[in-house]
């Protein structure tokens, strides 16, 4: 059995094997105490909520946490159905309390399950937290003499409310309801699931909305292998209809987002925040950082300096820019992966309203998603395609190998083209003369390598990533 241990985003382990009954009740509450010592005193009530998602046994495992936190003295508000992740972030801000505990795996395939902790403020806790849980696994929490007390909540109506409120939901309805537009969403059989019809009480076509804790036989992530289903309906709607459609992909726990617009192309976030950036800038009037990783497209700072926005970049990793949130005035912060969030809320990625905002620039500027996009490229006059890969190598001491590599034979030259610069933020980031970039990473806790690459057209961006392939399997 592998160590309890958190990531970049909670931790997750394989069902009956890492992720056990008795291992939630002892990590849940250890992360309440920690929760209380941390963060108590801007709560109002000594609440921990507890949320899950629609995973094998998802529920079970809750109630399982829930019953720990308050035998440890905790009171608690337990979630009576499955919800998004942020929506339970969002309540533990607005109902004060010490923070949330979510059993959720996000984006993993479906034997895994995890554990989110979430802070107070309305998103996930520091390293420094989850460190000072971790230290406390050697000493269960005891048995409080005064039990707390064990409540259900529902957080959709609360949650719902607060999105609909944040864009012109009546244009967003209007443009529904007369066909100007059609709006499908891939829930990928997820925490979503009837998310964004609850929210806009109009007609949306969703599919893969049944629960299905297998996701289909592939895992609840916003890529275009596992969309085909989504692909097909909205071919088969645009072939009967000449209006605009719209598709909605989320993540397991809906935390990230992609798009597909009316033509069928996938619209990864790295198009996706550049219209967002546009929109709340231009058409919403507002102000404030703008906030990247390093994987994140060179069209970003563009589009940030045609509205006078400061740009910041982080390492990868969404918890980079929520800690940048709790501290600066943000407009929008997003991820290559599809993790996007706002200064508008609350410091966590949340998938349905970038859902809304989107639909929002669609409805307000009369374009197609892929049209605001390439107006964008005519404005900032630069044009690119970006892609990644994931490489698996035989071990750790393979990823050792390449890391000293890396470190004691530095790259001057890739795919035939002089490397100008080196960014070490977070991996290893080769500018190149023709203005391209490759981006080497390795995974901090498998013998992976991950390979990311930005140019202005795909042929290169190809180049680039199998130049990278053949460097790293080279003996």
């Amino acid at each position: 059995m592998n160590p309890i241990k958190f990531g970049t985003d909670g931790w997750r382990g394989i069902i009956a094997d890492d992720f056990t009954f008795d291992r939630v009740a002892l990590v849940a509450p250890l992360a309440a105490q920690v929760l209380a010592q941390t963060g108590g005193k801007d709560a109002t009530s000594g609440t921990i909520i507890v949320g899950y998602d629609r995973r094998f046994l998802a529920e079970e495992f809750a109630l399982e946490a829930a019953v720990a936190v308050q035998n440890a003295g905790f009171d608690v508000l337990l979630s009576e159905s499955y919800a998004p992740t942020p929506a339970f972030s969002l309540a533990a801000k607005q109902l004060n309390a010490l923070g949330a505990i979510v059993l959720t795996a996000s984006h993993n395939p479906g034997a895994y399950l995890g554990l989110k902790v979430k802070g107070g403020f309305g998103g996930s806790v520091s390293p420094e937290v989850t460190q000072q849980i971790e230290a406390k696994l050697e000493n269960p929490a005891a048995i409080s003499a005064t039990p707390g007390k064990l409540e259900s909540f529902n957080p959709w109506p609360a949650y719902c409310k607060t999105l609909r409120e944040m864009v012109d939901i009546d244009a967003i309805k209007n443009a529904i309801a007369s066909g100007k537009i059609t709006v499908f969403v891939d829930v990928m059989h997820g925490a979503a699931a009837g998310g964004l019809a609850q929210i806009l009480e109009e007609t949306v076509h969703e599919v893969n909305s049944d629960r299905d804790p297998l996701f289909g036989g592939g895992a609840p992530e916003p890529l275009p292998r596992y969309l085909s289903q989504l692909f097909r309906v909205m071919r088969t709607h645009q072939r009967k209809s000449s209006g605009l459609s719209i598709g909605f992909v989320f993540d397991g726990d809906s935390d990230r987002i992609a798009a597909v617009d009316s033509q069928g192309n996938f619209l990864s976030s790295q198009i996706l925040v550049p219209i967002l950036i546009e929109h709340l800038a231009k058409r919403r009037g507002f102000t404030g950082e703008v906030i990247k990783t390093v994987s994140g497209s060179d069209i970003m700072p563009k589009i940030a300096q045609l509205y006078n926005l400061p740009l910041f970049e982080t390492p990868i990793g969404y918890k980079y820019i929520a800690d940048r949130m709790l501290t600066t005035q943000v407009l929008v912060g997003g991820e290559e992966s599809g993790g996007i969030g706002y200064g508008t809320h609350i410091p966590e990625r949340d998938a349905l309203l970038s859902a809304l905002y989107l639909l929002e620039a669609v409805v307000k500027s009369g374009e197609d998603l892929s049209d605001i996009y390439s107006r964008l490229q005519t404005e900032t006059n630069f044009t690119s395609a970006y892609d990644r890969i994931d490489l698996h190598l035989a071990n750790m001491d393979e990823r050792s190998r390449l890391l000293d590599l890396l470190q004691n034979q530095p790259l001057t030259e890739i795919a035939g083209k002089a490397v100008v610069d080196c960014n070490k933020v977070d991996g290893y980031k080769f500018r190149l003369a023709d203005g391209s970039w490759l981006l080497i990473r390795f995974s901090g806790t498998e013998p992976v390598l991950r390979l990311y690459s930005e140019a202005a057209t795909l042929k290169e961006v190809m180049q680039n990533l199998n130049w990278a392939k053949d460097w790293a399997q080279k003996d």
